[in-house]
């Protein structure tokens, strides 16, 4: 039997079944979770009583029908909330949930640097993952190709783990080429405004080429691989990253360029809750 004291701090109220007599020694409902959903809208019904267009279910659009949502093709769903919520796992933690999305062409240290720097950050004392380009193609999305659409559904996935891990108060480094902005802009209106750090690896075709540390772009030059970014697909640089690395001045070794996204976070107060 839930205390009342429990059953007010969680906000939850018992509903008795029909046909189904109370009882002081065992008492049979339906536990109700009254609970808000964090970054959704509380709906009202239009004055023709029809129910209006959800603009936001936890960071997506769709359409509320009674207690049931429609979210792109996911239809008859509803979004749970847990007592425990994001600034409880956050301050566990302590520090802030983000992700760290590091851009960049084949070979200018995207990798690199997203090693470098979950070390730095382990050495603080702070949880952090990285989602590797290639590694996430081993498995999560081991069924998509390089194709543009591809790409895009590579990124979106990614964006989506990414924001699980900073809804659990982990700090998310993801290090894709994500050559396209309007995938990565998609994937930062996926999280709260701030907690979303793109890091761009500012380093020319010319010298990503120099370095081809996996052969891609000698293969990608002698045609065996086509749609190729920097050679036969286009790389679009952000426009208004937070942070630029790889050019001359902004320290060159994969520890220094670290260092700098660390003091980032420390400015803006990830690093503790």
């Amino acid at each position: 039997m839930i205390a009342a004291g429990a059953k007010s701090m969680l906000g939850l109220s018992i509903t008795p079944l029909k046909g189904v007599p109370d009882s002081n020694s065992r008492s049979v409902g339906v536990l109700r979770a009254c609970v808000s959903m964090e970054g959704s809208q509380t709906m009202s019904h239009n004055k023709n009583g029809s129910i209006p267009e959800l603009k936001a279910v936890n960071g997506h659009t769709g359409q509320k029908q009674g207690p049931l949502s429609t979210v792109g093709n996911s239809t008859n769903i509803k979004w749970h909330e847990c007592p425990v919520e994001k600034v409880d796992r956050q301050r566990l933690l302590d520090q802030k949930g983000c992700v760290i999305w590091v851009t960049g062409l084949s070979g200018s240290g995207k990798s690199t640097l997203a090693c470098a720097l979950n070390q730095k950050l382990y050495q603080k004392g702070k949880l952090c993952y990285i989602l590797d380009g290639d590694n996430v193609r081993h498995g999560l999305n081991r069924d998509l190709s390089f194709k543009a659409e591809d790409r895009a559904e590579n990124i979106r996935r990614v964006g989506e783990v990414a924001k699980l891990f900073a809804d659990a108060g982990i700090i998310c480094i993801a290090s894709l080429i994500s050559p396209y902005r309007r995938d990565r802009d998609a994937c930062r209106t996926l999280l709260p405004e701030g907690d979303f750090v793109e890091v761009f690896m500012d380093v020319s075709l010319e010298v990503c080429e120099a370095r081809d540390p996996k052969g891609l772009y000698k293969l990608a030059r002698a045609g065996k691989i086509k749609g190729f970014t920097g050679i036969d697909d286009p790389y679009e640089p952000p426009l208004d990253c937070e942070i630029s690395l790889g050019q001359e001045g902004t320290g060159t070794s994969p520890i220094e360029m670290a260092e700098t996204v660390v003091a980032y976070l420390e400015h803006k107060g990830y690093l503790n809750a």
